[in-house]
Order: C-alpha cells, then structure tokens, then sequence
C-alpha cells in the first residue's frame, strides 16, 4: 500500500473507504498530496471502487473539486464506481451550484453508500 498523509483508507475487499485528514481542504500543496494520494490508488494499489466519506471536512476548494474530478474520470476508466458521502450543506449547495452533483454519486451517509456497493452494514 502506498504511504499517505492527507487520507486515510480501509479496503473491504475490493472497496476503498476514504477519509480526509484534513477539515479544511483549501492549501494547494496538501491538495496536490491528496489527488496523488487518491489517484494512486486506482493506478498502484488497483482499488477500483471508492466511496468518499467527508464526515468532520468543513471545507473544499475549488482546487479540491478538479482532484475530484480527475478521480471520478480514472475510476470511471478502470471499470470502476465513486461515491460521495456525508457532504456537509455547505459543500453540498457547491455541488448543486456548479451541478456536480449531476456527475458524482453523492449518499447521505456512509451506510447509505455502502448499501449501494453491495455492502451489508
């Protein structure tokens, strides 16, 4: 598995859960850390299904955003399914204003997202 510092990551089997580390995701040096971080496991660590949990982000740069962006597309290009999970209003009135919330699987909740890999739980 590669070295992290901006995520922290669980497998249940073939799904990788994701948390940040980071409340507010906003400085480009840990923002560019955390799109290598999360690209990297799709290229080395060959995870294909992802689920997003941003429980305690209060926070996300637009920067923030094109990673995301970026993650869906390499996920999308390996066959595989992004969810998105416990979006605080907030970032969730970003979503819907810049209508990603179109593009990105988004839950309410962690259980509700797992439930919708197939997950029991």
């Amino acid at each position: 598995m590669t070295d992290r510092r901006r995520i922290i990551v669980a497998t249940i089997g073939e799904l990788a859960t994701v948390r940040f580390i980071d409340k507010k995701i906003i400085d480009s040096t840990n923002i560019e850390e955390m799109g290598s971080e999360l690209l990297a496991m799709v290229d080395d660590d060959r995870l294909k299904h992802i689920l997003l949990n941003f429980d305690g982000v209060e926070f996300l740069s637009s920067a923030a955003l094109n990673k995301l962006i970026l993650l869906d597309k390499k996920v999308k290009q390996v066959g595989g399914v992004l969810r998105l999970c416990n979006l605080r209003a907030e970032i969730m009135e970003v979503f819907t204003i810049t209508r990603l919330n179109r593009v990105f699987d988004i839950r309410t909740s962690e259980s509700d997202a797992l439930k919708a890999f197939g997950v029991p739980s």
